[in-house]
């Protein structure tokens, strides 16, 4: 069976541009890791529309949540060093989670 990978990247800015790019590299990032034969969830890439319709009625909590409920069933977590993801808040915690409940943790270029 191929191994289930989350992959983990920065996306908050207060630039909508910033997030648009961000957005754009976890999508390609993800169809890159799948089409090497992983299955892939890239909360990014899987919930940037969901967000822009949410808007403000979630926050980062809220997010973490759903997050935390795919990667504890993830065999590795893919962190995608875009700028930005060593001060990404939800990153760090991604990263914390993983290791605490025992998920390999690697590093990707984009």
């Amino acid at each position: 069976m191929k191994p289930l990978c989350y992959l983990a990247s920065c996306y908050s800015h207060a630039d909508p541009e910033v997030r648009l790019t961000r957005y754009l590299a976890a999508v390609k990032k993800a169809a890159e890791l799948m089409k090497a034969g992983n299955n892939v969830f890239s909360p990014i890439a899987h919930t940037h529309e969901i967000g822009l319709i949410l808007g403000d009625s979630v926050d980062h909590d809220f997010w973490l949540a759903q997050d935390k409920a795919i990667l504890r069933h993830c065999d590795k977590l893919i962190v995608l060093l875009l700028p930005g993801w060593s001060e990404s808040k939800g990153v760090a915690e991604e990263i914390e989670f993983a290791r605490t409940i025992g998920i390999p943790v690697e590093f990707e270029t984009p």
